[in-house]
């Protein structure tokens, strides 16, 4: 008698896949069998069974050292399906039972052949529906023909024997860390509260629709956008797990201003709004530009891992330089494994607004301590500085031993401006946060709203973006209404940055004329002392290098930033210097940060990524068509020259591949 699984009847191991999360069937059933197996071989003392933890330590001394391989024996089919179960949570990708074969010996039905196959393995069979008036849910299937697979067969009373065995999988299987985290849950027992968590989340934004209309979008924006990217994460019920989409718009906007990179999860705050998040940057007009979305069903450290890589493979791979999140032991060990050469901050306006929350007594009796607060974090420029204003604070408000802050206080490396000088951020200023989508969630969860008009008004909004941002390229202001000095220093950045940029330098330009320079050192690195008099006094070192045209300021704002600090302005006063060296200009802030090479950022390598390769030359021809349909579509003139060149561009393409296509009718029939 042989037994062959289908898909809706699958004996299911402990698993888990890239895509996919465990199921609930058959939990207690399988994980009683794992249980049982593995205690047998590594038992725990006592009476009581093992933990999930001794589980686990069961398969790692099961499958630490060994894989399969030809010929290996094992005492009972039930010794070989525990290792093969320990070797598959090893590598990270799940296992069923395929197959199994029987035979009568001597009156008795015994069991001779078992098949053990990855998760993936086989295609989905469709079967005959009957007609009916009952909505069904469309589901995807997991099954992608993978080959793994281990058959054992029966040589003896104790003795199974590998007799076929294929290592080699068709799709990309998850890090051991990744299956570790689903074991520990299902062992746990909490498996199953965080099933009954992700069925809720999945009523609360499909409703009865299930992610029909999440996927008709997805659809429809890829026939109208061929440069549109979108990527969905199911369970192994084939159900929605978290959803990642980048249109094109900002797979340009990215190569030009992704140095610094917000994952903002605003949806966090409000247990009604839809688990919607966004990556987002700043431009160079200092507006928010949107980077891509994702839909955030299951809030666990292995689908954040999958949001950020596929993001990331959207982007071709660039990493930012810096990446800011909110606070999260998930989500901060997913930036550690996808970005480990960014810098990851935390967003130190959440914690400005959670520290609202969490000291509503200290608020309400001190109403200008969030104010002194706010100075603290933002404008002490030093460590020193910080360290002795935040002691300050928590004296006069008695507020040593309260263990919020001094749960801050621990991270403050993570979040605090003066402890990350070394990373850049794009902020042109610390005072004034900038206008991030959180003000559009609140803007659209008054009332609940469908996860179709969520997405539609959110497209308005990246559309209202980018309209802005075009206007603001567009729009050219007079530098003399703007300038309070007759500097040549003034007068250059003015003509070089954008509004938003030169308004800030300008600011740090005045700021320098009320400080004073004094040179203490000669040499190649000429150094400075910058002072200002004030409660409490500053004085600031920098360093100047006239040869190469570089200046270091140790407030590390221009590192920052990437604009120049009061001080070495300051030092540019004295030293005599009237304009701007080349070196003390960053592209990323002018009025021409979107001509000539991009690609901001850190390239990680990309497999697609040569030159010669088909996905290369596409995106690259992406890239330069976005950018002439951004021109093109400013006013009725340019849209005219716009359609013109593609016009003929198209033309010419066109020719060129009838030409060669003849030329090879040509050359084939000559032979």
């Amino acid at each position: 008698m042989e037994y062959s699984s289908s898909e809706d009847e699958e004996l299911v191991e402990d698993f888990i896949d890239v895509e996919d999360d465990t199921g609930t069937e058959n939990i207690d059933q399988g994980t009683a069998v794992v249980a049982s197996q593995i205690h047998a071989i590594h038992p725990s003392d006592g009476t009581m069974p093992p933990t999930g933890n001794e589980l686990l330590m069961a398969a790692d001394v099961v499958g630490r050292n060994d894989e399969p391989r030809m010929g290996m024996e094992f005492e009972s089919d039930a010794a070989a399906r525990a290792f093969y179960n320990a070797y598959a949570l090893r590598f990270g990708f799940g296992i069923r039972v395929a197959r199994s074969r029987s035979e009568r010996r001597k009156g008795v039905e015994v069991l001779v052949m078992k098949r053990f196959v990855c998760l993936k393995e086989g295609h989905h069979k469709k079967k005959p529906v009957e007609p009916s008036n009952k909505k069904k849910r469309k589901r995807l299937s997991i099954r992608d023909g993978c080959p793994a697979m281990m058959e054992v067969v029966r040589r003896g009373p104790d003795k199974w024997v590998i007799t076929k065995l294929v290592l080699e999988h068709n799709h990309v299987i998850a890090s051991a860390d990744r299956a570790r985290e689903v074991q520990l849950r299902r062992l746990s027992g909490k498996f199953q509260e965080h099933e009954n968590q992700l069925q809720e989340m999945r009523r609360n934004v499909f409703g009865d629709t299930d992610a029909q209309g999440l996927f008709d979008y997805f659809k429809r924006m890829q026939s109208e956008n061929s440069g549109f990217f979108c990527s969905i994460q199911v369970d192994n019920k084939n159900c929605v797990s978290n959803a990642v989409w980048v249109d094109a718009r900002a797979r340009i906007a990215y190569t030009y201003f992704g140095d610094a990179v917000y994952f903002d999860t605003t949806y966090s705050q409000n247990e009604n709004m839809l688990p919607f998040a966004a990556f987002t940057g700043v431009n160079h007009h200092g507006d928010t530009v949107v980077f891509g979305c994702a839909l955030i069903l299951d809030r666990t450290e292995s689908s954040y891992g999958w949001i950020f890589e596929t993001w990331l493979a959207a982007m071709d791979k660039r990493l930012p330089f810096s990446f800011t999140t909110d606070e999260g032991k998930g989500m901060a060990a997913a930036v550690a494994k996808v970005f480990p050469q960014c810098f990851h901050r935390l967003c130190r306006w959440r914690i400005l607004s959670r520290c609202k929350k969490k000291l509503t007594d200290v608020y309400t009796r001190f109403p200008g301590f969030h104010d002194e607060l706010k100075r603290c974090i933002n404008e002490c420029d030093t460590v020193p500085v910080f360290d002795m204003v935040w002691g300050s604070i928590l004296d006069k408000y008695g507020l040593r031993d309260d263990t919020w802050l001094q749960s801050l206080y621990e991270i403050r490396h993570k979040w605090v401006p003066a402890y990350l000088t070394s990373s850049f951020s794009a902020e042109l200023s610390l005072t004034h946060r900038v206008e991030t989508v959180s003000r559009f969630h609140r803007n659209n969860f008054s009332a609940r709203v469908s996860l179709s008009t969520f997405i539609t008004r959110f497209d308005q909004y990246m559309d209202g973006l980018y309209a802005s941002e075009a206007r603001k390229d567009v729009i050219s202001f007079p530098p003399e209404q703007l300038l309070k000095t007759n500097m040549v220093l003034e007068k250059q950045a003015a003509s070089i940055y954008t509004r938003a940029a030169f308004e800030t330098f300008q600011v740090e330009l005045i700021e320098a004329l009320q400080h004073y320079a004094v040179k203490v050192q000669d040499g190649p690195y000429m150094k400075y002392d910058v002072e200002r008099d004030g409660d409490p006094p500053t004085r600031h070192t920098v360093f100047y290098n006239v040869a190469e045209k570089k200046a270091w300021c140790d407030c590390c704002r221009f590192a920052f930033s990437a604009i120049l600090c009061r001080h070495v302005l300051g030092v540019f006063v004295l030293a005599g210097v009237i304009m701007l060296p080349e070196p003390c200009i960053t592209k990323r802030w002018t009025k021409k940060a979107k001509t000539g090479p991009e690609l901001i950022g850190l390239n990680v390598g990309n497999e697609s990524g040569s030159a010669d390769s088909v996905v290369s030359r596409y995106n690259d021809l992406v890239r330069d068509a976005m950018k002439c349909a951004e021109k093109g579509a400013v006013s009725a003139g340019t849209f005219k020259v716009a359609k013109e060149v593609l016009s003929k561009a198209f033309t010419e393409i066109k020719g060129l591949r009838e030409k060669l296509n003849k030329d090879a009718l040509q050359s084939a029939a000559s032979r």
